[in-house]
């Protein structure tokens, strides 16, 4: 196995761990008709986009979280509009999916993890 793809599986092996609140905050940005296209944003250091619901050193994790939506990505450009409609059509169920754009050593990039 390669070594992008071990890192790979480690990274989705760690998000899994945050899964719980994830599912929650999901349950609340659905329920409230936040916006039908959640994403949840993975970084070590910081990010300027969203709303912190994880902080590594609180949970002894290696990832911070935070929550956003695509109307964010795309006010703050991280998505560009000639984009927009390639990503709605990407786009996992939330209901089964957690979408969460990963910035890592890896570069940044958008994962999708199963709910349950």
């Amino acid at each position: 196995m390669q070594a992008g793809a071990e890192k790979f599986i480690q990274l989705q092996e760690e998000l899994m761990a945050y899964r719980k609140a994830m599912n929650s905050a999901l349950d609340i940005i659905l329920e409230r008709e936040i916006t039908e296209y959640p994403i949840f944003i993975a970084h070590q250091d910081t990010f300027d986009a969203g709303i912190p619901i994880i902080k590594r050193h609180e949970v002894n994790g290696n990832w911070n979280i935070n929550v956003s939506t695509l109307e964010e990505f795309i006010q703050k450009k991280i998505i560009q509009p000639n984009k927009v409609n390639a990503f709605k059509a990407a786009f996992k169920s939330p209901q089964d999916y957690i979408c969460f754009f990963v910035l890592s050593e890896l570069g940044a990039q958008f994962i999708y993890l199963p709910r349950a």
